[in-house]
């Protein structure tokens, strides 16, 4: 693909600062590009690299200055990035074509211009939307939907009634529908208490690979729209997840749980069952929530607590060592003093 300086400033809705005429092929890191390619500074450390670059063009900041160098100057760098990446490497076109390998029970209701692909296991009552892609080695229980648009890679389980939303990408291995782990105590022995819900995903929602989500004892299991789950992340039984919410890999959240809107659980974190997390709140690092967190807050640790003075006790870890070694000094020394004052009162007694 050739487009001009220009027609990829309106398609990111940036001011040019250079030739808008100037062709651009390709797309680089700024560090290896080379002429006919564009080149991005999304991250300051990289602002370095722009005078020695050899991109016919850079993204970059409103204020940036380079003098000699083709900008296209944007308030978000990295979205602008995000959207130009797209432009420049559309997805490959699907072929629209059920391969003969796929085993597709007969009442399946299949929309038009969808693919699906060869070993894939499709049950009855099951309705696909337009444009649906399904890779190999899916499986997708009788009752089940998936709307418009969704990706559904390869080694896909989706359980027996559970919905899908339109412009879905699920990524490979992941199980949606899977059972809650749901027992009741009979003395030694668990007894299982049957799983009856389903597992909803609305519109725009990306579940990272080898996810496992599983449906609702009773209701449902909801991921609302636009939110993002990153891979091996594991959402347990009846847990709500809000709008553009983001689930950062090896996250457990455990049954129960609500999210509201537009929460970042980070990387290793992890929830309690039956709490419910605000809208606007992130959970830093491998911490474990413990309780309610309202509204807009920023916690870390485990158990959680706001996010400065975790950064404080974590701070003062490192100087325990020398704090112990301090304390054993003066606990020594109150000690001698202790037993030169016994001494003096001993001498001075009658």
């Amino acid at each position: 693909m050739k487009i001009t300086l220009k027609e990829i400033a309106q398609i990111l809705d940036g001011e040019i600062d250079g030739d808008e005429n100037c062709i651009i092929s390709g797309l680089a890191g700024i560090d290896r590009a080379g002429p006919g390619e564009i080149t991005f500074v999304a991250n300051p450390k990289y602002a370095r690299y722009i005078t020695t670059t050899q991109a016919s063009a850079i993204v970059c900041a409103a204020d940036t200055v380079a003098p000699g160098k083709n900008l296209i100057k944007v308030s978000n760098p990295y979205l602008a990035y995000a959207k130009a990446l797209r432009f420049l490497n559309p997805a490959p076109k699907e072929s629209g074509t059920i391969d003969p390998g796929a085993v597709i029970a007969d009442d399946v209701k299949i929309g038009d211009n969808v693919t699906v692909y060869p070993f894939v296991y499709i049950g009855k009552g099951c309705c696909l939307g337009d444009n649906v892609t399904i890779y190999p080695h899916c499986f997708i229980g009788k009752n089940a939907s998936i709307g418009d648009d969704t990706v559904v890679e390869p080694n896909v389980t989706i359980g027996e009634r559970c919905t899908i939303g339109r412009r879905v990408i699920i990524h490979a291995g992941t199980v949606i529908g899977s059972d809650g782990f749901g027992f009741a105590r009979d003395g030694a022995v668990y007894y299982k208490i049957p799983q009856l819900g389903i597992v909803q995903i609305d519109d725009d929602v990306e579940i990272g690979a080898n996810n496992t989500i599983d449906r609702a004892a009773l209701e449902r299991t909801w991921i609302k729209r636009g939110t993002k789950t990153d891979n091996l992340v594991h959402i347990a039984h009846n847990v709500i997840i809000g709008e553009d919410s983001c689930v950062v890999a090896q996250t457990g959240i455990a049954g129960s749980t609500k999210l509201g809107d537009r929460v970042i659980m980070a990387g290793q974190s992890a929830t309690v069952g039956h709490i419910t997390i605000g809208n606007d709140v992130i959970v830093g690092a491998r911490s474990g929530v413990s309780a309610d967190i309202p509204d807009g807050q920023v916690v870390s640790g485990a158990p959680h607590m706001p996010h400065m003075q975790w950064l404080r006790m974590t701070g003062t870890l490192k100087k325990l060592p020398d704090m112990r070694r301090t304390l054993v000094r003066l606990t020594q020394k109150v000690e001698a003093l202790e037993a030169e004052l016994h001494k003096n009162q001993e001498k001075e007694s009658p």
